[in-house]
């Protein structure tokens, strides 16, 4: 960097470049710094990045969870910080090499962004949360006026040390001058080193630092502590446990309890929201009789139920992960609208996030006699934070965008007419029931099939119809016959089912084997080769791999 001359167009870039990259660190560190001070105050990063997520195409969402699954949040806030680089390093570039007014209202013009999506938040927004933003822009703001005034006259100092010598016309004898040390050109190359260097190193410390000391203060919201606290009631009539019969003994196969820290997350909360349980409130509206309010220790009082329900998400493709079998604990859901008492021309459950993110099911789903659930524990613990803590709803049969809703706050009693939850505005369906799936999991496409000393090769995966149950899964070897596999024990008719298919391979040494499956549900349905994507209501088809058997 400092290898140009002071005065080299080049050299007034790099500095303004590097300028802008940490005054926006310090923008965001002392933006994280006053955030960190009131449980309702973020850091911008977050607000920006809810705004996209609220407003990218439909086709750009079911990319980025195709990509990166569970780590498509992670990938947004990271694009978004990358961009705010960028962005900072063009602009007070342009104040280095043309005017300083042009970083000054560039910067502001990001921060007002920042205010906007601040205020504008699904759910309590307000100008008071536009306070941290304003501040931190404020302060990036100092941050290139002071950067600018201090060096700029070292810019805009000449390098004679870099300047050509004339010799033509000299005597031959005459002695050329010799630069001292202490030239003042070379000690203004040196200031720029000392002042430019140390200046951008001390903005770069105060971006962290401050951003470090924000998220330690904020880490006193956190409800990792009242999860620890909470201590599960038993339920009135506890479930068997699971039996080693659900399990067809092939390696690779799904366990039959997915691990909470295995199971798939997809929602719109960049961050995990902290919701205490010791000032939460869960309330049931809108159609009712009776509206009702509950405290958390009031919820964990009622009838306690458990279920092994198996939850699927929309956004799951074919031979997709992105579905999960657990044991919830909490209490019925139709008990619960009974007792509030729900009006008549309502057919519509909405439950509503502390995020304010929205899911909405169909009412008979919630009263047809199914496991729908306010469920509170999850394996045999409280629901981890980010699958819903303290309270979220479980409905068997239902994908999870219109039924799952996490952290719940509020559960609705409306129509379809008169409301819409938040993804049927951007093209999903309002009715979602899950499809009949099947999916193999024992080995990959592509992967190489080993054949055991018997001269028999094993697959296996796992298949599901949540509400009706599997009777038979089919297994098609090279567009042979549809042949039964053997089945795992059925736990129950909401849990997804393993499956095992053993072969005699054909061929030699590296054959090329295509390898389908399909579910047969208890009704005699079979499960359908028509493939779809999945916008609107969920994915369809056989899922298919080729390996090569050795």
């Amino acid at each position: 960097m400092f290898a140009l001359a002071p005065d080299s167009p080049w050299t007034r870039r790099l500095v303004g470049a590097l300028t802008g990259l940490t005054a926006a660190a310090v923008a965001l560190g002392v933006t994280e710094l006053i955030a960190g001070l009131n449980r309702n105050w973020r850091s911008p990063v977050i607000d920006v990045g809810d705004r996209v997520v609220d407003n990218v195409p439909v086709w750009l969402k079911e990319f980025a969870i195709d990509q990166f699954g569970t780590n498509d949040k992670p990938v947004l806030l990271a694009s978004i910080g990358v961009i705010l680089a960028v962005y900072a390093m063009v602009v007070v570039t342009l104040a280095f090499t043309r005017r300083l007014a042009i970083g000054v209202v560039g910067f502001a013009l990001f921060g007002l962004i920042g205010a906007y999506t601040a205020i504008s938040r699904r759910v309590g927004g307000s100008f008071d949360d536009a306070i941290p933003v304003v501040i931190g822009t404020g302060a990036g703001i100092g941050a290139i006026v002071l950067a600018h005034h201090l060096l700029t006259p070292l810019l805009t100092s000449g390098d004679a040390t870099d300047e050509p010598v004339d010799v033509e016309g000299r005597d031959e004898d005459e002695t050329l001058p010799v630069e001292s040390p202490t030239d003042p050109a070379r000690a203004t190359r040196r200031d720029l080193l000392i002042t430019g260097g140390g200046l951008i190193g001390v903005f770069a410390l105060v971006g962290a630092g401050t951003g470090a000391v924000g998220r330690a203060i904020r880490s006193r919201f956190s409800a990792t502590e009242s999860r620890a606290n909470v201590v599960l009631p038993d339920a009135a009539d506890p479930l068997a446990p699971i039996p080693d019969g659900v399990s067809v003994g092939v390696d690779g196969v799904s366990p039959f309890s997915t691990p909470n820290a295995d199971f798939y997350r997809i929602d719109t909360a960049l961050t995990v929201p902290q919701v205490p349980t010791d000032n939460y409130e869960l309330r049931v509206t809108g159609m009712v009789d009776n509206e009702l309010s509950f405290s958390f220790d009031d919820l964990l009082q009622r009838k306690i139920v458990e279920h092994d329900i198996t939850l699927t998400c929309v956004s799951n493709t074919i031979g997709g992960e992105l579905v999960g079998n657990a044991r919830w604990l909490g209490f019925r859901l139709d008990e619960l609208l009974e007792e509030a008492g729900v009006q008549s021309g309502a057919d519509q459950v909405v439950g509503r996030s502390v995020d304010g993110y929205t899911c909405g099911f169909p009412l008979e789903a919630a009263t047809d006699g199914r496991n729908a659930m306010v469920a509170f524990g999850m394996n045999g613990e409280p629901l981890p934070l980010e699958h819903g803590f303290p309270v979220r709803l479980v409905v068997p049969g239902l994908y999870g965008y219109i039924s799952a809703t996490k952290w719940l706050t509020e559960i609705e009693l409306t129509t379809f007419e008169d409301f819409e939850s938040y993804w049927v505005p951007r093209g999903y369906a309002d009715r979602a029931p899950i499809k009949l799936m099947s999916r193999i999991d024992s080995i990959d496409g592509l992967g190489t099939l080993n054949v055991g000393p018997d001269g028999m090769a094993a697959i296996g995966g796992v298949a599901w119809a949540q509400t009706v149950g599997i009777s038979d899964v089919q297994v098609q070897i090279d567009d042979g016959e549809w042949m039964s596999a053997e089945l795992g024990e059925a736990l129950n008719k909401d849990t997804w089912r393993q499956w095992a298919f053993r072969f005699e391979p054909s061929g030699t040494d590296r054959t090329r084997t295509s390898i389908r499956c399909r579910a047969v549900d208890a009704d005699g349905v079979i499960q359908t080769d028509e493939r779809s994507e999945p916008l609107p209501d969920g994915a369809s088809g056989h899922h298919q791999i080729v390996v090569f058997v050795e």
